[in-house]
């Protein structure tokens, strides 16, 4: 860039607004980033608690497709501490049953024949009623998915008739994992995107977690970065209003009651926060802002509970379709940094974190209820293992807005990173991209937010 730098106000400092201040950094932009609270991560944030032992606002997996986010981490140096585990998906069921779809490594659609052939639960009836229910991604690819915006998941299925069984073991949980509302309430867009990526792309479906906490190998090496090449960071900076004066915006209203201005403002607010600081006369202004107000952040619990004996040895991500643990992992197994009790280590045990969903007739209960619906369904999955064992600790996490929600005919509402106004831009993973919200899609959104600033101010984007 010659001459004066231009300025980027960053609102956010999620994954994608620390992302996108990397990007403009590096192309020689003047940064700053305003956080509300007192740490960075947004949806993927991690802290430790009183008793030394990290608590993350959710159970974060890593799936083979996230190329954009993997590209990240490695230029910042962190991609070794992804810990690539088995590639196989696990189901437990009430009673101690099991069913696990493995994969071959072969090309695609033949990895998945082990899934279909030899799950150890589904009829090779289902599994073929189910195939055949998929022909239409098999000969359009990505371009079915979005002719089915228009119906829930489970409306789908039903027109498709491949089964109660199917729906209810195997992709009630899968509908939960990825967006914390059940198949009647997502849209089938989703799952049929979701399965397509994972249909034609082998890796896609393999799991990974961090070998320690998304703070210090992901968030820390991002502001480091960004910091060494003059960006700024503020938290506590909660923002109250953008300031439109009928053409851009002018700047930016903080709670304190300081105005802060720059050339270019980049929000990479989650939906519920970005609609409350888009003042009315802009979604007044153009039809672009005003459809934002159709989205909505959908409620998240997280659970952490720790056993004084081995629940299950497992390191992996687990499924279930059974309870209110859709899907959780053993961290003493999965993430080795996190296999500590009240901040010293911890052997012999479970440490499992799980996403409780779905969250919303969970939010008004105390933590002691929904942890003793928890333990229940663990101990329904694990009647022998479980037998006898004791919770030794736990923590909730209750996040009342998190992802959008991905309901029937919201697609045509999300936006895109630039906007009708030439110096605002979106990041945020309900904005469009490939992944949807997550952290994927936080990056992704991060870097087409970048790129639009970068063309605005007539970059190259290097």
């Amino acid at each position: 860039m010659t001459g004066e730098k231009k300025s980027v106000l960053i609102l956010g400092g999620g994954l994608a607004g620390l992302t996108a201040a990397k990007r403009l950094v590096d192309r020689g932009f003047e940064v700053k980033v305003l956080e509300k609270r007192d740490l960075f991560g947004g949806k993927v944030s991690s802290w430790k608690d009183e008793e030394g032992d990290w608590v993350e606002s959710g159970t974060h997996c890593f799936f083979g497709a996230y190329d954009v986010l993997y590209d990240l981490l490695r230029e910042i140096g962190s991609y070794h501490a992804v810990l690539w585990k088995d590639h196989r998906l696990t189901y437990t069921m009430a009673g101690g049953g099991r069913f696990t779809f493995n994969t071959w490594n072969l090309p695609s659609p033949l990895h998945l024949l082990p899934a279909i052939i030899n799950n150890g639960y589904f009829s090779l009836g289902e599994m073929a009623a189910f195939s055949r229910s998929l022909i239409p991604l098999a000969l359009q690819r990505d371009a079915y998915a979005p002719t089915q915006d228009h119906l829930t998941f489970a409306e789908w299925a039903y027109e498709k008739k491949f089964g109660k069984n199917l729906m209810d073991k195997m992709f009630r949980p899968m509908s939960l994992a990825l967006k914390f509302i059940p198949p009647e309430e997502i849209s089938a867009k989703i799952i049929l995107d979701v399965t397509e990526t994972f249909y034609r792309i082998p890796d896609a479906s393999r799991m990974g977690f961090l070998k320690g906490a998304p703070s210090e190998y992901i968030h820390k090496p991002l502001v480091g970065h960004s910091r060494g090449k003059g960006a700024e960071f503020r938290t506590g900076a909660a923002v109250e209003e953008l300031l439109f004066d009928g053409s851009e915006i002018k700047g930016v209203l903080l709670r304190n009651g300081e105005i802060l201005t720059a050339d270019y403002y980049l929000a990479a607010l989650p939906i519920h926060n970005l609609n409350r600081v888009i003042p009315p006369a802009l979604k007044q202004h153009d039809r672009f802002f005003h459809g934002l107000d159709n989205l909505e952040g959908v409620p998240v619990i997280s659970v952490q509970l720790w056993y004084d004996r081995q629940i299950t040895p497992v390191d992996n991500v687990l499924f279930s379709p059974d309870g209110v643990i859709p899907v959780y992992a053993n961290l003493a197994c999965t993430t080795p940094e996190y296999a500590t009790l009240r901040g010293k280590p911890f052997n012999g045990g479970s440490r499992l974190e799980f996403c409780v969903a779905p969250a919303a007739p969970l939010m008004q209960m105390t933590k002691e209820e929904i942890v003793r619906q928890v333990d229940l369904s663990v101990r329904n999955c694990y009647p022998a293992s479980s037998a006898g064992a004791s919770v030794l600790k736990s923590t909730v996490v209750k996040i009342p807005h998190s992802v959008y929600a991905p309901l029937p005919g919201m697609e045509q509402y999300r936006p895109t990173q630039e906007t009708p106004l030439r110096n605002l831009f979106i990041a945020g993973g309900f904005s469009r991209q490939l992944y949807y919200d997550s952290m994927g899609g936080a990056v992704m959104s991060a870097n087409l937010a970048a790129a639009g600033i970068m063309k605005a101010a007539g970059v190259g984007e290097g």
